[in-house]
């Protein structure tokens, strides 16, 4: 049985005429190395900047460098082994290096998900309560060890269901499941797991974010006197953290949103039958699954601009 599979996905179907391993090789090829740069050079410049500059220690740094280590393996992991099967259109690795690449694919990319749930949480928590300092750093550090520990957790999976295949006489890493409605279910809980719910906790805490500090800033929309403005900041109410916030939140997530959500959205169309298997449809459907690490590209331009340069906690 033929398969349409990529680093995360094989799209069942039974033509023997369709060539499963076809795809726009020179358009593809330039976009993954484009892909492939964008995330080294930029989450590399992140992780330097944070190590060798002169900010001082803060939550938000942290946060930062972890997403972007996460980021960074996207790209040394999953993109760069995307790059090399594409060359080699086999596997000649084994069965074991098989399934440690397929977790190592899923973990990078999971954490780089969870690591940026756990932001949106430690974010929501600093400007809820911006007085309670106590605990902060061992919050992060607890939200960040779960990333990684959900992310190993969401990974074994993909090791166990991953085999090595002869898949149209050529030696695969491959997926397979005997029933369509396999497929359906499989794909359904990954795109559950990577994107319907990290979205869902990721939009709730910044809706709640942009509440309170709507709710704080209510308090003095009066112009204050001297007192007001130093009680303020000591409350941490900052001038045009509304404002600020707002913008934050809708990058973040229309950032995530529409960086997955071609991905998402096409692999279960296949799946559930609304896209017909034909050979264009295999090209695009490589070319859409190739992209899914866009948002570990994306990350760095975000929060370098929005949070590294000024966190203040």
């Amino acid at each position: 049985m033929g398969r349409n599979c990529t680093s995360w996905s094989c799209v069942p179907g039974n033509d023997t005429d369709i060539n499963s391993f076809y795809f726009y090789e020179t358009e593809q090829f330039a976009i993954l190395w484009a892909l492939f740069g964008l995330i080294v050079v930029g989450n590399s410049g992140v992780l330097i900047a944070l190590r060798c500059g002169h900010r001082r220690k803060s939550r938000m740094n942290f946060f930062i460098m972890q997403l972007a280590l996460a980021d960074l393996c996207v790209g040394l992991l999953s993109v760069l082994t995307d790059i090399i099967w594409r060359s080699t259109i086999a596997w000649n690795a084994g069965n074991t290096a098989c399934k440690i690449v397929k977790f190592s694919q899923a973990l990078v990319t999971y954490s780089s998900t969870y690591v940026l749930v756990a932001l949106s949480i430690d974010r929501y928590y600093a400007i809820k309560y911006p007085m309670n300092l106590s605990g902060s750093w061992r919050r992060a550090r607890v939200l960040v060890s779960m990333a990684w520990l959900l992310a190993t957790v969401l990974s074994i999976p993909i090791a166990i269901l991953y085999n090595e295949r002869v898949i149209q006489g050529r030696l695969q890493c491959w997926i397979e499941f005997a029933e369509p409605w396999q497929w359906q279910v499989y794909m359904t809980l990954v795109a559950t797991a990577i994107f319907v719910a990290p979205a869902f906790v990721i939009s709730v805490c910044y809706a709640l974010i942009v509440t309170t500090i709507w709710a704080k800033s209510k308090l003095f929309s009066i112009k204050p006197t001297n007192d007001d403005t130093r009680r303020a900041s000591s409350r941490g109410i900052i001038p045009q953290a509304k404002v600020k916030t707002v913008k934050m939140t809708f990058i973040i997530v229309l950032a995530f949103v529409l960086c997955w959500s071609p991905y998402i959205v096409f692999d279960l169309l296949q799946v559930y039958g609304y896209i017909p298997r034909t050979q264009t449809n295999i090209a695009v459907a490589s070319l859409i699954q190739s992209l899914a690490p866009l948002n570990s590209a994306a990350n760095p331009l975000i929060y370098c601009l929005f949070s590294a340069s000024k966190a203040t906690r």
